[in-house]
């Protein structure tokens, strides 16, 4: 029986999810397939500046298995920009990572004021 599917965690859907070479016709290209997760790798690392343990631990794998993820989608940016080849982002195994609420700074947002009650105070 094979191991079950871990799930990576991505904090960043990219827009645009198709790059093509310019002046040729996509009907004679061949394609390279980049999984969301190796997008978000090279997000980590190379947007982000990231170490690879960080960027390990911000998308919830090994450091051995976001190097493999990397090297992946390296290679194969590299083979659509050398051959000619479109790249299109899709598919993959991995979740959405929950959004970050910023910490409350003190003085605003709720508080007590000097009778116990509650008020707001108006950025």
């Amino acid at each position: 029986m094979p191991r079950p599917v871990k799930w990576r965690r991505v904090a960043f859907l990219p827009e645009t999810t198709y790059f093509k070479p310019a002046g040729i016709p996509l009907r004679v290209l061949e394609e390279v397939r980049l999984s969301v997760e190796e997008v978000e790798a090279i997000r980590l690392k190379d947007m982000e500046g990231l170490e690879q343990e960080q960027g390990a631990e911000k998308m919830n794998v090994s450091r051995p298995t976001f190097q493999r993820v990397l090297s992946s989608a390296r290679q194969k940016i590299a083979e659509a920009l050398l051959q000619g080849k479109a790249i299109r982002i899709d598919g993959g195994n991995f979740e959405m990572a929950p959004p970050i609420i910023p910490p409350v700074m003190p003085g605003v947002g709720w508080g007590r004021g000097r009778r116990g009650r509650l008020w707001r105070q108006q950025s």
